[in-house]
């Protein structure tokens, strides 16, 4: 029995670009790769928000209002009905001036137990060092 470690590091923009998105739900899939693996095998994946891609993770975003299409903050809270571990870099919340109200730190209402955890760099580093395969987007 092995356990397969997949991290997802966000750090682009959301709405710029496709690539916040496809990490989002590239790890949200991530999920479902278990039925590749042998019997017994696990996937164990975390998604990072560093950077700039701290954006991707707050609240009463208006993408459908200005760009008509649904927002990442949808899919961030999806992350959070999963068994992702999800990390929000606390330096870079400071960098902009945001705080854990600015932020979907759960889902309670969408039914999900999981919560996002604000950390520093360095612990985000460790996720990274820890992975089998690594993804930045």
């Amino acid at each position: 029995m092995a356990t397969r470690k997949l991290a997802f590091v966000v750090r682009s923009l959301p709405y710029k670009t496709e690539a916040s998105r496809l990490a989002l739900t590239h790890a949200i899939s991530s999920q479902t790769v278990e039925i590749y693996l042998n019997d017994g095998d696990l996937v164990e994946a975390s998604i990072s928000y560093v950077g700039d891609g701290v954006f991707n993770v707050m609240k009463n975003q208006q993408a459908g209002k200005h760009y008509g299409i649904t927002t990442n903050e949808g899919h961030a809270k999806n992350t959070l009905l999963l068994d992702l571990k999800v990390l929000i870099c606390k330096e870079d919340l400071d960098k902009f001036g945001l705080t854990e109200e600015n932020l979907v730190m759960d889902a309670d209402d969408l039914g999900g137990d999981m919560k996002a955890n604000i950390v520093s760099y360095s612990e985000i580093q460790k996720e990274m060092e820890t992975a089998d395969h690594l993804l930045f987007c």
